[in-house]
């Protein structure tokens, strides 16, 4: 299941870079048009900041804006930054595998491979789908 923070952090993305001709947003406004609490908001904007996808500005006339072109930031790298593993299950992780405790035998576990080809086939459609791709499906509408 999509967690909230990899819910909201994709909402907000998609509304920068709905408004990426605009000067940067306030953190009150994307938290008001997107029903996200601010504080929670605020902690994902610095992760995604942090992540190089964003950049801030201080000040009057301040907020968050994108800091890439919304083609190039995929929904893998986003749910990565926000849970960590794609995978359901530790075995099947490339990036954050261990061992399960409870397994005998690793290559011959049919739980493993079944969510191995999960992983795989989810894998394909994230690292494939950009922002802008959200975007497009959702009309290019600026608020």
């Amino acid at each position: 299941m999509l967690s909230k923070k990899t819910k909201y952090a994709i909402k907000a993305l998609v509304i920068l870079g709905k408004n990426m001709d605009q000067p940067p947003m306030q953190i009150s406004k994307i938290a008001e048009l997107e029903k996200i609490p601010k504080k929670f908001l605020e902690q994902i904007l610095l992760d995604m900041r942090n992540a190089g996808f964003l950049y801030s500005k201080k000040g009057a006339g301040g907020g968050y804006a994108l800091n890439k072109d919304p083609k190039e930031i995929f929904l893998v790298s986003i749910m990565r930054i926000t849970d960590g593993p794609i995978a359901m299950v530790p075995c099947a992780s490339l990036n954050f595998y261990h061992r399960c405790d409870e397994c005998h035998q690793e290559t011959s576990c049919g739980i493993r491979d079944v969510f191995i080809e999960v992983r795989d086939a989810t894998l394909k459609i994230l690292t494939e789908t950009s922002i802008a791709d959200v975007i497009a499906r959702e009309g290019s509408l600026i608020i």
